[in-house]
């Protein structure tokens, strides 16, 4: 008699970890890491950094970052949005609720956790940087329970997510070293938040109809296909002219100017939103616009970190 092949603990264990990593959304997190990235580079150029601290920082962004995520796929569901999506590896949800993986307080609960794990590492900072900690941590902890149910619907998600996954991590990064932000951490967040900005407004076109559906005012609701897309386009060129003006105001060393170099990648992104805005943008624009902000915030901070050597 033919026996069943036992389950193991581990494909237990993974069968029910991975609704939680769906939600998660594990690819968007490569992000914060670049950020991180970056604010460490400034800071050792502005002054010291402290590993330790650097590590701790990594790890509060990223658990932030799970519970924006998280929040995201529970409400979004809730409002039918992710039911009316066409995912793709860049835009839509995970699927893990419409697929039945989890509930959405399930997804609720994962983020409070995420958001605890956040709060931990924001009050480690506030017991040994101080209190200059505060305004970043209050900023970004409205940011990130206020994105999904407020700021998307009021036509402010791009500019949050600019500022709460762009230029204000990478000033929280910087300060938690030593207290003080330098004025190099100062100048990247202006590409910072400029490349999230981008990456949001783009991955707005495909959820056009179930964003409509489920209440969010975004850029692409709010003026149409054709001007949104005009919209990236400006965005998008603002952030090597941006590299340009600060190098050029001696703002950041001539080496950050390794950060134009990835904005090649922007000519399909580009073409599309110049040419052909009504129309579905294809997923290897969207991969091209996520590999440009990946690639800009790690070429930025390499040329900062050899214009230190």
């Amino acid at each position: 008699m033919a026996t069943r092949p036992s389950t193991g603990a581990g494909e237990i264990l993974d069968v029910q970890l991975r609704p939680y990593l769906r939600v998660a959304r594990l690819p968007f997190l490569a992000l914060p890491v670049t950020l991180v990235v970056l604010g460490v580079t400034a800071a050792a150029r502005d002054g010291s950094i402290v590993p330790v601290r650097s590590l701790l920082a990594l790890i509060g962004l990223l658990a932030a970052h799970v519970a924006v995520n998280a929040l995201n796929e529970a409400s979004d569901y809730e409002r039918g949005i992710d039911q009316r999506t066409d995912p793709t590896p860049f835009s839509g949800g995970s699927g893990a609720l419409p697929d039945g993986e989890l509930q959405p307080g399930d997804a609720r609960r994962f983020a409070y956790l995420a958001a605890g794990v956040a709060a931990g590492v924001g009050v480690y900072f506030l017991a040994t940087v101080g209190p200059a900690v505060v305004p970043l941590l209050v900023a970004g902890a409205v940011f990130a329970i206020g994105y999904t149910d407020v700021f998307a619907r009021v036509a402010l998600g791009e500019v949050v997510a600019g500022l709460g996954l762009g230029g204000l991590p990478v000033l929280g990064v910087a300060l938690v070293q030593d207290g003080a932000v330098g004025p190099t951490a100062v100048a990247v967040t202006v590409p910072a938040s400029l490349l999230t900005a981008a990456l949001l407004l783009l991955n707005e076109f495909p959820d056009e109809h179930a964003d409509r559906t489920g209440g969010r005012r975004n850029v692409v609701l709010v003026f149409g296909r054709r001007r949104a897309a005009w919209t990236y386009v400006l965005v998008a060129l603002a952030v090597p002219a941006s590299l340009l003006g600060l190098v050029a105001l001696g703002r950041l060393p001539t080496w950050a100017l390794l950060g134009v170099v990835p904005s090649l990648l922007l000519a399909r992104p580009l073409s599309w939103a110049l040419y052909r805005p009504e129309q579905s943008v294809p997923v290897e624009r969207l991969r091209d616009n996520v590999a440009w902000i990946l690639g800009t915030n790690l070429a930025v901070a390499i040329g900062i970190a050899a214009a230190g050597m």
